[in-house]
């Protein structure tokens, strides 16, 4: 590992990051507030999910959800519908969660201290860290992958980053750089950098407030540091589902885990589905058969969507099946088609709906 700064570099260098934040920071909601329950919101749905695309769910959720008690005491399916399009759906389950456990133990607020933060369902170190830095002004360095990629770059650390000696080392880099009377700007400064010029490809280091402290800048290793991850080899898979449509116009929806990857549906209603091979329409006949005890049904093969989860390229393949009744069963739900929005659905389900759409223009 290279050198570290001297502390007087160091002043200079937290003087001129601060400052170039206070002047370039974006105008985005949940820095209208400190109030750790907007930060806290804001923090989950940022995880491994674009700002533009987080936007408009984080207004619509605290119109809905203004604070802990508000989301405690909602039911889950309300929590849920809220989150329903956003994906990793066990977050907006692990919020509900946290939620209850913040109103019962800690009188509705969030925890001040790191140790009773990380007790939360789904708070890991990094999410603490942000609200507690950002809402109350506790010392404690952020590391994620824009923080680490300023810090490996700054100091020119080579190999993979989540390597775990070298995240540590880099979590200690956040630790010992932090600005420890500003540590929130501090924080959101550094994540500013990462996502605005000290990006993975092509960064912009002769805008870069902080380039006569880069070595990799430097040294011209920008475009060689972090190494590239080793990426999963990607897996196939086709589900075949079921619109079941009845001459009211009203579909069946069902919730059936095992049946599928679950992953895919996040354990909220779906059409009739189940991974196939070779032969689409013949197993996902005999699904229906095992599942719904339906015989003797027509399917109209309807036009393929694409999704992906991660390392899984998914082709969700739909049909379309007229009925006369819908079965009646535990786990399914009957509601129009149009209405599917009423209910906590994932993506993946708006994909097939909108494959009958395409037929119907």
């Amino acid at each position: 590992m290279t050198a570290k700064l001297s502390p007087l570099q160091l002043r200079n260098f937290q003087k001129r990051l601060l400052r170039w934040f206070s002047v370039h920071k974006r105008d985005l909601p949940w820095r209208a507030s400190r109030d750790p329950y907007r930060v806290w919101i804001a923090e989950v749905m940022l995880q491994q999910t674009r700002i533009a695309a987080v936007m408009p769910y984080y207004q619509r959720f605290l119109q809905c959800l203004p604070d802990v008690k508000s989301l405690a005491r909602a039911p889950l399916v309300e929590v849920l519908k809220l989150w329903s399009g956003l994906g990793y759906y066990s977050r907006a389950r692990n919020l509900h969660r946290s939620a209850k456990e913040i109103l019962l133990h800690h009188n509705g607020k969030f925890p001040r201290e790191l140790d009773s933060a990380l007790q939360l369902p789904g708070i890991g170190r990094y999410t603490a860290a942000a609200v507690l830095s950002i809402a109350y002004d506790v010392p404690l360095g952020v590391l994620d992958g824009n923080v680490a990629r300023v810090f490996a770059r700054l100091r020119a650390i080579r190999g993979d980053l989540r390597e775990p000696s070298r995240w540590r080392e880099l979590a200690k880099t956040s630790q010992d750089w932090l600005a420890c009377n500003s540590p929130g700007d501090w924080n959101q400064a550094l994540m500013e950098l990462g996502e605005t010029i000290c990006t993975p490809v092509n960064p912009r280091c002769e805008v870069c407030p902080i380039s006569k402290w880069c070595r990799a800048y430097k040294l011209d290793l920008t475009d060689k540091i972090p190494s590239p991850r080793i990426k999963r080899a990607v897996v196939k898979i086709k589900i075949a589902a079921a619109i079941l449509l009845d001459p009211r116009g009203r579909t069946l929806l069902v919730k059936d885990p095992g049946a599928h990857d679950h992953g895919l549906f996040s354990r909220m209603w779906q059409f009739a589905a189940v991974e196939v091979a070779h032969h689409p329409r013949a197993e996902l006949e005999k699904h229906l058969r095992a599942t719904l005890g339906i015989n003797s049904i027509v399917l109209e093969e309807l036009p393929t969507a694409r999704h992906g989860v991660t390392f899984r390229n998914i082709a969700l393949l739909p049909f379309l099946a007229r009925v006369e009744r819908l079965p009646k069963l535990a786990r399914t739900r009957i509601l129009s088609l149009e209405n599917l929005s009423s209910v906590p659905i994932s993506n993946a389900t708006r994909k097939i709906a909108a494959s009958l759409r395409k037929i119907s223009m």
